[in-house]
């Protein structure tokens, strides 16, 4: 057998193994790879391009922070985001004060959306999905959502990695800088994974506050309801409403946005599109990047974590922006306009109802501090702005076209209200008719051209060959 000793290194790894030596590097450096390392052992240059030569206990809790980073580095995932670390650090944030869904306390749920399941039936023209209720825990719900978070950050994600890998690369210290050349994959895996971690910190800041899985408009756990019932009960703590009404009145909510969703299927892609154009227009500010790098304090262990992100995305709007944003907000107006109007009369005869719906207008239009420091993440506020002018619009549909005729509007992406008609909903109809005649007209004109029937030339006589002189007149 060959001797391969000279191509093994004394630990017995492959010297062949395509490794990248910078992330190699860094992983050794900040205890990735095994038990840690005493930063006593850093050159003195580059403790003092970190400036904590003389604090021991700042360069550790640092370098804590980093073992975390460099570990989902080591992992080999790749792209704009680290998701394992993303959803690790979901799960982090959402943990502590998040007690297990007890077999009562399920029941307690399931026995409250059959109930909400029932009122709606007098309200709504749709049906029930066939899925009860279930009761989650908060770590749970980050499970559930992920999927969909991925779907409406992907965008921003591969702009902020973008720029945090180019600001990091920028901001070393001359100490450090001809130690790093040529580490662009390590830079981008770092990029990935501060993002993942900024992200799933939001998550998870989410999963503490939210009821259910369509607070913020959308199904983001999919079209079966659910409910988080640590959060129900801590909303209900302060009010004066009984405990079992706030329940009752929140399911109804999770079960009318679900019917609805359910029932126009098309309606998730629409919110999830004008999501998505308004994303791909998005420009970092790179000052307010290098800014925030800078701002980092080694001596604070949750130092990446907290790192600010506030005002890190250009004001200006693109036009193409301008018109995804007045689609998205429009439609999210409409969404909650209608779960107002038809939770409001399925409730009519709960005491509590009245003040439960204004409170939850008030939640919804302009958000807790987690749903900020979502919006601040990613640049973009999943905000009803109009939801009294959409209840107003849908009560004068109903008012109009009765219950089938109000939710009717929903059965086609081409019927979708616009802005105008929450500026005057009574002429909403005048408009549908006008629009309708329109693309009647259009259709049959293409029609009759696809079939041969405009007259041409030929047909109508008037295609008589011109008189002047002929051969014979020569």
């Amino acid at each position: 057998m060959a001797d391969n000793t000279e191509n093994n290194r004394p630990d017995g790894s492959d010297d062949n193994n395509d490794k990248d030596p910078f992330a190699e590097m860094f992983s050794n450096l900040f205890g990735g790879a095994g038990g840690g390392m005493d930063p006593d052992n850093l050159p003195e240059e580059i403790q003092k391009a970190m400036g904590m030569q003389n604090d021991p206990a700042a360069m550790q809790a640092m370098f804590r922070q980093m073992q975390q980073l460099m570990g989902a580095m080591a992992s080999g995932e790749s792209g704009p985001v680290n998701w394992s670390l993303a959803i690790d650090s979901a799960r982090q944030a959402a943990a502590g004060d998040d007690p297990s869904v007890t077999a009562p306390r399920q029941r307690a749920i399931a026995d409250a959306g059959r109930l909400a399941e029932m009122w709606l039936d007098a309200a709504t023209a749709f049906e029930a999905p066939t899925a009860e209720f279930t009761a989650i825990s908060r770590a749970q719900w980050v499970t559930k959502t992920m999927d969909t978070w991925k779907v409406l950050t992907s965008d921003v994600a591969e702009s902020m990695s973008a720029a945090m890998t180019t600001a990091m690369r920028d901001q070393a210290p001359e100490e450090m800088k001809g130690m790093l050349a040529g580490a662009q994959g390590m830079f981008q895996n770092l990029g990935g994974a501060m993002f993942g971690m900024q992200l799933g910190t939001a998550v998870g800041g989410l999963a503490k506050d939210v009821f259910g899985g369509t607070d913020i408009g959308l199904p983001l756990a999919g079209n079966a309801p659910l409910l988080v019932p640590a959060n129900v009960s801590a909303f209900g703590e302060n009010l004066d409403a009984p405990e079992q009404e706030v329940l009752l009145f929140i399911a109804l909510r999770e079960a009318a946005h679900v019917r609805l969703f359910t029932r126009a299927p098309w309606l998730r892609s629409h919110v999830v599109g004008a999501i998505e154009a308004y994303a791909r227009g998005i420009h970092i500010d790179m000052s307010k990047i290098e800014e925030s790098i800078r701002d980092i304090d080694p001596s604070n262990p949750e130092s990446f974590q907290n790192m600010a992100v506030e005002g890190l995305f250009t004001p200006q709007h693109t036009p193409a922006q301008e018109t995804a944003l007045a689609k998205l907000e429009t439609a999210l107006a409409l969404i909650e306009g209608w779960v107002d109007e038809v939770v409001a009369a399925a409730s009519a005869n709960l005491p509590s109802a009245t003040a439960l719906r204004e409170m939850l207008r008030r939640r919804r239009a302009t958000g807790g501090p987690a749903e900020q420091a979502f919006a601040s993440l990613v640049g973009l506020e999943l905000r009803p702005r109009r939801l009294r002018d959409a209840s107003a619009f849908w009560s004068t549909m109903l008012a109009e076209r009765g219950l089938e005729g109000r939710d009717d509007i929903w059965s086609h992406p081409d019927l979708m209200p616009t802005a105008e008609d929450l500026d005057d909903p009574a002429g909403f109809g005048t408009r549908r008719k006008l629009a309708e005649a329109e693309d009647s007209e259009l259709d049959e004109a293409l029609n009759k051209l696809l079939s041969g029937g405009f007259d041409t030339p030929d047909d109508d006589g008037d295609d008589e060959a011109p008189t002047g002189p002929t051969d014979d007149s020569k």
